[in-house]
């Protein structure tokens, strides 16, 4: 076993993940094949161990499940209280989350992970409460049985015929420090289960007749001691990837099957997974993607998807990694993952084929070193052999026939040149043919065009002329160099070729993917989404697009295909023409998933058929599925934060307008209810002057119920857009003189003192609901300043607008409130405001539907002053007046 230095990225990776692990509580899962096992003592045994080694300890919840040995662990260790629920009519003790949380102690331990929580916890499964607690820092002691893993729930279903309805997630068993098997032979734990040691008489021989027979508690071992063996295995490929352990540890059989378009990689994969079967090992299918090969064939990349395809049926992992070597490709990849075997095919190419490239298979085995090599034969269909050899020899005609002109219009200028020049520089001229044919036709054409060169050059430009033989040796050379050179170039501009157009494709499918991510990310409603992500991969994938929602899934009249597309909605996977589930139909479907949630399916209808997509290209299509997926979600939580939203504004301004009314209600109801009893039951003792006053008083306080009345009524006809203007221009003066006489009892503790500039042109309004802007405005105005203060009201005319301005001395507006003011029920600061906050907001409405503006701004001195602003509409002029 060699070490050598650990990658720098990778070590970071690892620094980075650890201290993230240190702010984390550590979590040691006590796991068994069953109950009464021993994982509760076991827990207990090294819970008490941490104990003496002063650990702070803390028994969170442990079910002592009526066990005398189990009680005696527990004694002597700090209990945290349990929390009393009342479900279903009957009083449960269950483990306190936030007890545990305010307490936090290094160490609590929580029995039985799978446990499912009472109605009104916090969490509704232990799990999670187990998650909040590592996340504060605090290490857990918990346990489990294995058939309470998600991952194996059905196989326990299958084995026991008993469903297993509480499941912990398979990420929270693998992200653990640390799990320790507690194991016990079947024979023991039946005898445990009748000597009552685990249940008492009764549920004990029920349970050995159902859950604990025999053939049972074998296959829970057996599943126990395998995903305990799983844990244990990967942490021992993390362990070498970490420390860059370059030899294969053989701890447990690994198997590799290298796929490609050969006819015969469906026979590997199949014998692979009957070793994989007989050895009880993984298996991974893995296609490596040469750099220097060309293209495939529409043959062979549809043999190449079939053969992976075959490989994941049977249960494989496929990987897919590129290079420029075959071997160092599949030997790095398996010891990077510690496999063990590697399976590939006995080479069909030809002893001229293996000269010149090489067999990897030879190649493979030679550098394997402790990593053993099965080489299995392939098909011997002639059918397929003969396609292998046709493939070989098949080249496009039209190219070669212009290397070999090329070659010709070389040889009549070398010709010509021939008189003045030298044969070594005639060579030259070849030399650079070769290299022409080379970076324009390929590799076939350039190696013909490479020979045909030296052959032409040695027959027509060394001596003897005419012949094959070289007089002088020297031209050997020249041979030598014009061939290598040739062949070299004609390689390396092929895989120069080849490689240009794989990034040409990335550049292509990266770009795609960035621009649908950038275009989604910006667009706020679902319609937008779907015809940017259909208009993006129509143009990415040459093909029809449609997208499902959920709303549509089931719409009959949207598809032919209403059955697969409703299958791929509820099963959550990929269906349709190229692939192994429904693949009658012409259009592939995937599902729209953005973690738990389901936005939808995916539809592509190629020119063809979907079974062109390749790999590469399906796995495309899947991330396009996961961003319009995420996009459509993103839409879907936007739109249900805005109902949210509207539903607590809606709230906000119930309570609002309740408290707003029930106030301004009660106080001129309580006035006018004491006035009136006054006058009812001592009106004949009063005077005169003292029966004017309580009459007046409830005069102005039925005025005050009319306004807020008006008001409530003008706002809601306002909100529903009842209100229709009924313009007619108006002179100014008559709408404020109208109004001031409907004020005279509010204003006559406070003088008005009118400046409205002469000759201003009438406006077009709707005359009553301005006259309701004035009443609200001078209203307000009176209600805020200390009597006997004057109200200042000017207006004036500024070029196409009607400027009017209403300022009292009273306490001003409250900084920060000048706009808000204007907002429906805002009542601004309780000790310097009153009233149902309806009139501004109604001032505003009014004002903007007549096209002006209307603000706030508290005095220089002392006081508010309020600005409107209205267009003025041409109508001639009307006289105006100044007091």
């Amino acid at each position: 076993m060699t070490e050598q230095r650990p990658d720098p990225d990778a070590l970071l990776s690892k620094v980075q993940q650890e201290e993230s692990r240190l702010a984390r509580g550590r979590l040691k899962i006590f796991f068994g094949m069953a109950p009464g096992v021993g994982k509760t003592y076991a827990m207990l045994e090294a819970a008490r161990k941490e104990a003496k080694a002063g650990v702070d300890v803390v028994v969170g919840y442990v079910e002592p499940h009526a066990r005398p040995e189990t009680h005696a662990l527990v004694m002597g260790l700090d209990l945290l209280p349990k929390r009393t629920v009342v479900y279903r009519g009957r009083t449960i003790q269950e483990f306190d989350l936030e007890a545990a949380m305010a307490r936090k102690p290094q160490l609590i331990l929580v029995d039985e992970l799978a446990h499912t929580n009472a109605e009104g916890l916090t969490h509704s499964r232990r799990w999670q409460d187990v998650e909040d607690l590592l996340a504060a820092g605090i290490s857990v002691y918990t346990t489990l049985n294995v058939q309470h893993l998600e991952s194996l729930n059905d196989v326990v279903a299958q084995v026991t015929s008993i469903p297993v309805r509480e499941t912990v997630p398979d990420h929270v068993f693998e992200r653990a420090d640390e799990v320790e098997l507690v194991d016990l032979a079947p024979d023991d734990l039946i005898e445990r289960l009748r000597a009552g040691k685990v249940y008492v008489s009764e549920q004990a021989l029920r349970a050995i007749e159902n859950f604990f027979r025999k053939g049972n508690l074998i296959a829970l071992r057996e599943m126990a001691l395998r995903k305990t063996a799983d844990r244990v295995s990967a942490q021992a490929v993390d362990y070498r990837q970490q420390h860059a352990v370059a030899a294969v540890w053989p701890t447990a059989d690994r198997l590799l099957v290298c796929v490609g378009p050969s006819p015969m990689s469906a026979r590997l994969v199949r014998a692979t997974r009957r070793i994989a079967a007989t050895l009880r090992a993984p298996w991974t299918a893995l296609h490596v993607e040469l750099d220097n090969a060309k293209e495939l064939s529409p043959e062979d990349r549809q043999r190449l998807e079939d053969n992976l395809r075959l490989a994941e049926q049977l249960g494989a992992q496929l990987e897919h990694i590129s290079g420029t070597d075959f071997s160092d490709c599949v030997l790095n990849f398996c010891r990077e993952r510690n496999i063990t075997r590697i399976i590939v095919g006995k080479p069909l190419q030809s002893r001229w084929s293996e000269f010149w490239r090489g067999a990897f298979v030879y190649d493979l085995v030679r550098r394997c070193g402790d990593i053993d090599v099965y080489v299995i034969s392939g098909d011997d269909d002639s059918a397929s052999r003969a396609r292998i050899e046709k493939k070989k020899v098949a080249v496009a005609k039209s190219p070669i026939l212009l290397a070999i002109g090329a070659v010709a219009i070389c040889t009549a200028a070398s010709w010509l040149l021939s008189l003045v020049l030298e044969p070594t520089n005639v060579a030259m001229i070849y030399l650079a043919t070769v290299v022409a044919v080379a970076l324009t036709l390929g590799r076939i054409p350039s190696v013909i065009a490479t020979v045909l060169s030296v052959l032409i050059f040695d027959i027509c430009f060394v001596p003897p002329f005419g012949e094959l033989a070289v007089a002088d040796s020297q031209y050997l050379v020249t041979f030598a160099v014009m061939l290598a050179t040739g062949l070299i170039v004609s390689e390396l501009s092929e895989r120069v070729r080849w490689q240009t157009n794989a990034a040409r494709q990335r550049e292509r499918r990266t770009s795609a993917l960035l621009s649908l991510s950038r275009e989604l990310s910006e667009l706020p409603t679902e319609d937008g989404i779907i015809r940017s992500a259909k208009r993006i991969l129509e143009g990415v994938f040459e093909a029809s697009i449609d997208v499902f929602s959920p709303a549509n899934v089931y719409d009959d009249s949207r598809s032919l295909d209403t059955g697969v597309v409703r299958w791929v909605f509820e099963h959550r996977q990929m269906a349709g023409a190229g692939t192994s589930t429904l693949p009658g139909t012409e259009s592939l479907y995937v599902p729209l998933i953005a973690g738990e949630h389901n936005a939808g399916v995916l539809g592509l209808k190629t020119r063809q058929s979907a079974t062109s997509l390749d790999r590469q290209q399906i796995q495309l299509l899947e991330a396009f599925a996961s961003q319009i997926a995420a996009a459509l979600e993103r839409c879907s939580l936007a739109a249900d934060a805005e109902k949210i939203r509207l539903q607590a504004e809606t709230e906000r301004l119930r309570n609002s307008l309740l408290s707003a009314v029930s106030h301004d209600l009660r106080t001129p109801l309580a006035t006018l209810t004491g006035a009136a009893s006054i006058l009812v039951d001592r009106g004949e003792l009063l005077s005169v002057g003292s029966r004017k006053e309580l009459a007046e008083s409830m005069l102005d306080e039925s005025d005050r119920l009319h306004r807020l009345v008006a008001n409530l009524l003008d706002l809601t006809r306002l909100e529903a857009g009842a209100i229709r203007l009924r313009r007619e221009l108006q002179p100014i003066e008559e709408v404020i003189g109208v109004v001031l006489n409907r004020l005279q009892r509010q204003l006559r503790h406070h003088p008005v003192r009118l400046q409205i500039e002469t000759d201003l042109p009438p406006v077009l309004i709707d005359e009553l609901l301005m006259q309701q802007v004035f009443i609200n405005l001078l209203d307000n105005a009176a209600k805020f300043s200390p009597q006997e203060t004057e109200i200042e009201l000017q207006v004036q005319a500024a070029g196409q607008f009607m400027v009017i301005e209403i300022r009292d001395y009273g306490l001003g507006i409250p900084a920060g409130e000048e706009t808000k003011i204007f907002d429906k029920f805002f009542r601004g600061s309780e000790q310097q405001t009153s009233g149902s906050g309806i009139g501004l907001a109604i001032c505003r409405a009014v004002i903007q539907l007549h096209g002006g503006e209307i603000s706030a701004a508290n005095r220089a001195g002392r006081g508010a002053m309020f600005r409107l602003t209205l267009p003025i509409q041409n109508g001639g002029s009307s006289r105006g007046f100044e007091t």
